[in-house]
């Protein structure tokens, strides 16, 4: 049986074939954003989703070995009643649309819920109690996992980390979404934690705006763009581990899964690894698949092969 997913984020139109054995098939598609904007209105989003869905599931439903069992979507950015944005509204209609036309069961979840699963696959984590971050454009959030349940523990206060990426690479004139330029730029400059962290006492609400502001005025001085651009992965990193170890130690966890758009970033992923080596911060830190990590429809297929398998 095979579970198909949607996902029709602010950033990126895709989904995804969950197969029996085998790593899943996805297609997606960027959201079209002109140069020097930092993203779409939420009308824009949707009338480019609606565009195009159709051009992203066509290709990945040619050719199928098996029939399509269920058919799951995000509808939230994360959970809660109060969590809803209208882009999320065009892969639930067509999903619903599709399962009525199959004759298959359709389920919801959510964007952050399918971006954690979709990290933690092929991972080898397997603690029933850790620690997912979320780090993307429209979060920075530590959860604390058992089993299922998702409990809320850390933050950002402000700007998200995607944010920070986003307006600081726009600033220096690279295209949104900026994380994969900036990343370039930013292995070919120097970093030397020039950008202190901001944190609340409890350790579990990180502050980002003044770092974008410090960084802006990098970028009036004529500082060097490789160097403004490290110096992005430099806070971030820092901030970053001191997030997960306030939030590991309130949860009372050691594994910390990191998932997200942001989280894509292998020079991200190289600094943490060895800034939580060099402090001992006794951290077992997790990264998902690169290509698992960014919006995608992935964690969507996998939640709903799932349920449709506890609903027999």
């Amino acid at each position: 049986m095979l579970a198909l997913g949607l996902d029709t984020s602010c950033y990126t139109t895709s989904a995804a074939i969950c197969f029996t054995d085998g790593l899943p098939r996805q297609e997606r598609r960027l959201l079209p954003v002109p140069a020097g904007e930092r993203g779409l209105r939420q009308s824009e989003a949707v009338f480019a989703h609606v565009r195009q869905l159709p051009n992203v599931l066509l290709p990945l439903l040619k050719d199928l070995p098996e029939p399509i069992g269920c058919v799951c979507a995000s509808a939230s950015p994360r959970d809660g009643e109060d969590s809803y944005m209208p882009v999320f509204q065009v892969g639930v209609s067509q999903g619903q649309a599709l399962a009525a036309a199959l004759g298959v069961p359709f389920f919801t979840t959510t964007h952050q819920r399918g971006h954690i699963e979709a990290a933690k696959y092929g991972t080898g984590l397997n603690a029933q109690r850790y620690i997912a971050l979320h780090l993307s454009g429209g979060t920075t959030d530590a959860l604390l996992m058992d089993g299922d349940a998702l409990t809320p523990v850390g933050t950002s206060a402000d700007l998200h980390a995607g944010q920070l990426v986003d307006r600081i690479g726009v600033a220096l004139g690279l295209p949104f979404p900026a994380g994969p330029f900036l990343e370039e730029m930013a292995m070919r400059g120097e970093n030397r934690n020039r950008v202190p962290v901001s944190f609340e006492q409890d350790g579990l609400r990180c502050h980002l705006s003044g770092a974008e502001a410090q960084l802006l005025r990098m970028i009036r001085a004529g500082e060097k763009k490789e160097d403004v651009a490290a110096e992005v992965y430099g806070v971030l990193c820092r901030t970053v581990l001191r997030l997960l170890q306030a939030a590991a130690e309130s949860g009372g966890a050691k594994d910390a899964l990191i998932a997200g758009g942001v989280a894509s970033s292998a020079l991200l992923r190289r600094m943490l690894l060895e800034r939580n080596e060099k402090r001992r911060a006794g951290l077992r830190l997790y990264f998902g698949r690169p290509e698992f990590s960014g919006d995608n429809a992935v964690g969507v297929a996998l939640l709903g092969r799932k349920r449709c398998g506890e609903n027999g």
